[in-house]
């Protein structure tokens, strides 16, 4: 199967391309490298320099012609949508918009959309939060997540194949703590690199974080599959910013008192989703633990 991933060079889209090569699939990347590194795409992925809301996105996929496209391409950053919501939703929406209809003109038999379980679910009702939780998004990125939901939920209605993976915080190695919101990254970053660490508020806020290779193989467990709606990607255990931090200090052998700072716009006080569907249908559960995936990407840290 040819398989076009939107945002290829980025974090997930990175291991996700590399996850689907090694299942046996044909590879295009497309990535503005705004964020994504050439060098980060694995050898066999080929590489389409384009902007995801390009008006010539459409003749791009005519001419590869995928088989599946996986939509990763994004505006990340929950305190960027606070503090410019129309890039976000320029980025989020209308370039979804554009990549669901280049697949369809194409041809594609399938579309995967990356959303956030945290992000669409909003402040929690229920711990971890199921599929059928209320979605109350708390910033502009939740919104245009949701909205972009919608969007794929209606391609589907009209006859495309097609699912939407709403993501726990994912972290691991090869995440930019300098170009994406990832407080593991951003942790480490500092911790081995002689700067210091600062937690946000008072560091009771929770998260359901999330292997950056369980997500990829998510990602290429949809793309073969029929499964529709929406699934939760994640692990469905809270762990407080406090938590995350120790472990990070261990893994790192960083000894100094972490800091804490003001509270952060928009920030969830709890977050963590059901990831029973996902194993249900799609037949995927995490396989990788918090304590192993902070070792495995301390180690990435430091060699780079």
């Amino acid at each position: 199967m040819r398989v076009a991933v939107t945002g290829g060079a980025g974090f997930i889209g990175a291991h996700s391309c590399r996850a689907l090569l090694e299942a046996g699939h044909g590879v295009v990347a497309i990535d503005d490298l705004s964020h994504g590194k050439k060098e980060a795409l694995p050898a066999g992925a080929a590489l389409l320099v384009m902007d995801v809301r390009s008006p010539q996105l459409a003749a791009e996929f005519a001419r590869l012609r995928p088989d599946a496209v996986i939509h990763l391409a994004a505006q990340m950053d929950v305190r960027h949508s606070v503090a410019d919501p129309m890039h976000d939703a320029s980025v989020n929406v209308l370039g979804t918009v554009n990549a669901i209809a280049a697949a369809r003109q194409a041809g594609a038999r399938r579309f995967v959309f990356a959303s956030s379980g945290g992000a669409v679910y909003g402040e929690q009702e229920t711990f971890p939060a199921p599929e059928q939780h209320p979605r109350r998004p708390a910033s502009p990125y939740g919104v245009s997540k949701l909205c972009g939901e919608e969007y794929v939920d209606l391609a589907r209605r009209e006859g495309l194949s097609a699912i939407a993976l709403r993501y726990a915080n994912v972290y691991g190695p090869g995440q930019d703590p300098m170009g994406e919101a990832g407080v593991v990254a951003i942790f480490l970053h500092k911790m081995l690199g002689g700067g210091d660490p600062v937690i946000n508020g008072d560091g009771k806020q929770t998260r359901d974080f999330v292997y950056v290779g369980d997500v990829a193989r998510a990602n290429v467990l949809a793309v073969g599959s029929d499964a529709g709606g929406a699934l939760n990607v994640g692990t469905g255990i809270e762990t407080s910013v406090n938590e995350l931090a120790r472990s990070l200090a261990r893994a790192a052998g960083y000894s100094k008192r972490i800091a804490h700072g003001p509270a952060a716009a928009g920030e969830q006080k709890r977050s963590s989703v059901d990831p029973r569907a996902a194993r249900d249908q799609l037949r995927w559960e995490p396989r990788v633990a918090l304590d192993e995936g902070l070792r495995l990407t301390a180690e990435w840290f430091r060699r780079t």
